[in-house]
Protein backbone atom coordinates (compact mmCIF):
# COMPACT_ATOMS: atom_id res chain seq x y z
CA UNK A 1 0.00 0.00 0.00
CA UNK A 2 3.01 2.56 0.67
CA UNK A 3 4.46 2.01 -2.30
CA UNK A 4 1.00 2.57 -4.55
CA UNK A 5 0.70 6.24 -2.62
CA UNK A 6 4.34 6.31 -3.57
CA UNK A 7 3.77 6.17 -6.79
CA UNK A 8 0.39 8.11 -6.92
CA UNK A 9 2.45 11.09 -4.75
CA UNK A 10 4.93 10.91 -8.06
CA UNK A 11 2.42 10.92 -10.44
CA UNK A 12 -0.07 13.81 -9.06
CA UNK A 13 3.71 15.84 -8.60
CA UNK A 14 4.32 15.40 -12.57
CA UNK A 15 0.81 16.34 -13.44
CA UNK A 16 0.19 18.93 -11.54
CA UNK A 17 3.95 20.63 -11.40
CA UNK A 18 4.09 20.11 -15.51
CA UNK A 19 0.54 21.43 -15.56
CA UNK A 20 1.62 24.85 -13.80
CA UNK A 21 4.59 25.07 -16.13
CA UNK A 22 2.74 24.48 -19.21
CA UNK A 23 0.56 27.18 -18.14
CA UNK A 24 3.87 28.85 -17.15
CA UNK A 25 4.62 28.72 -20.77
CA UNK A 26 1.68 29.25 -22.06
CA UNK A 27 1.12 32.76 -20.64
CA UNK A 28 4.79 33.95 -19.19
CA UNK A 29 6.57 32.05 -22.72
CA UNK A 30 3.92 33.52 -24.98
CA UNK A 31 3.70 29.79 -26.30
CA UNK A 32 0.08 30.24 -26.52
CA UNK A 33 -3.62 28.74 -25.84
CA UNK A 34 -2.50 24.97 -26.72
CA UNK A 35 0.14 24.80 -24.08
CA UNK A 36 -2.60 26.31 -22.00
CA UNK A 37 -5.02 24.30 -22.50
CA UNK A 38 -2.64 20.93 -21.84
CA UNK A 39 -1.75 22.50 -18.84
CA UNK A 40 -5.63 22.87 -17.44
CA UNK A 41 -6.04 19.07 -18.67
CA UNK A 42 -2.65 17.59 -16.75
CA UNK A 43 -3.99 19.51 -13.66
CA UNK A 44 -7.19 18.04 -14.05
CA UNK A 45 -5.54 14.68 -14.10
CA UNK A 46 -3.61 15.62 -10.76
CA UNK A 47 -6.93 16.23 -8.69
CA UNK A 48 -8.11 12.94 -9.97
CA UNK A 49 -4.78 11.28 -9.04
CA UNK A 50 -5.03 12.22 -5.77
CA UNK A 51 -8.53 11.10 -5.49
CA UNK A 52 -7.00 7.34 -5.69
CA UNK A 53 -4.97 7.49 -2.68
CA UNK A 54 -5.09 4.62 -0.37
CA UNK A 55 -6.06 7.33 2.49
CA UNK A 56 -9.51 8.51 2.65
CA UNK A 57 -8.36 11.94 4.60
CA UNK A 58 -8.46 14.63 1.73
CA UNK A 59 -6.93 16.88 4.55
CA UNK A 60 -4.15 14.41 5.62
CA UNK A 61 -3.41 13.45 1.38
CA UNK A 62 -3.77 17.37 0.24
CA UNK A 63 -1.23 18.56 3.15
CA UNK A 64 1.21 15.57 2.55
CA UNK A 65 1.33 16.33 -0.99
CA UNK A 66 2.34 19.82 -0.50
CA UNK A 67 5.92 18.40 0.52
CA UNK A 68 5.91 16.23 -2.43
CA UNK A 69 5.26 19.84 -4.24
CA UNK A 70 7.70 20.77 -2.73
CA UNK A 71 10.27 18.63 -3.50
CA UNK A 72 9.10 17.87 -6.76
CA UNK A 73 9.01 21.98 -8.11
CA UNK A 74 12.70 21.54 -7.28
CA UNK A 75 13.20 18.72 -9.05
CA UNK A 76 11.43 20.02 -11.87
CA UNK A 77 13.53 23.36 -12.07
CA UNK A 78 16.25 21.07 -12.34
CA UNK A 79 15.58 19.00 -14.99
CA UNK A 80 13.43 20.96 -17.12
CA UNK A 81 14.65 24.78 -17.02
CA UNK A 82 18.52 24.30 -15.63
CA UNK A 83 17.48 25.32 -12.05
CA UNK A 84 20.31 24.76 -9.70
CA UNK A 85 18.73 24.68 -6.07
CA UNK A 86 21.48 25.57 -3.11
CA UNK A 87 21.60 23.99 0.28
CA UNK A 88 18.89 25.42 1.86
CA UNK A 89 16.53 24.17 -1.18
CA UNK A 90 18.19 20.71 -0.77
CA UNK A 91 17.51 21.10 2.90
CA UNK A 92 14.20 22.58 3.19
CA UNK A 93 12.93 20.17 0.21
CA UNK A 94 14.19 17.27 2.49
CA UNK A 95 12.36 18.86 5.93
CA UNK A 96 9.29 19.02 3.36
CA UNK A 97 9.94 15.06 2.62
CA UNK A 98 10.46 14.26 5.96
CA UNK A 99 6.89 15.85 7.00
CA UNK A 100 5.26 13.66 4.27
CA UNK A 101 6.43 10.30 5.58
CA UNK A 102 5.38 11.45 9.04
CA UNK A 103 1.72 12.35 8.04
CA UNK A 104 1.00 9.63 5.49
CA UNK A 105 3.27 6.80 7.12
CA UNK A 106 3.33 6.98 10.59
CA UNK A 107 1.71 4.52 12.57
CA UNK A 108 -1.49 4.95 13.98
CA UNK A 109 -4.22 3.44 16.50
CA UNK A 110 -6.95 1.73 14.26
CA UNK A 111 -10.06 4.03 14.82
Amino acid sequence: MTLRSIILFVLAALTEIGGAWLIWQGVREHRGWIWMGAGVVSLGIYGFLATLQPDANFGRILAAYGGVFVAGSLLWGMAVDGFRPDRWDVAGALVCLVGVAMIMYAPRAAA
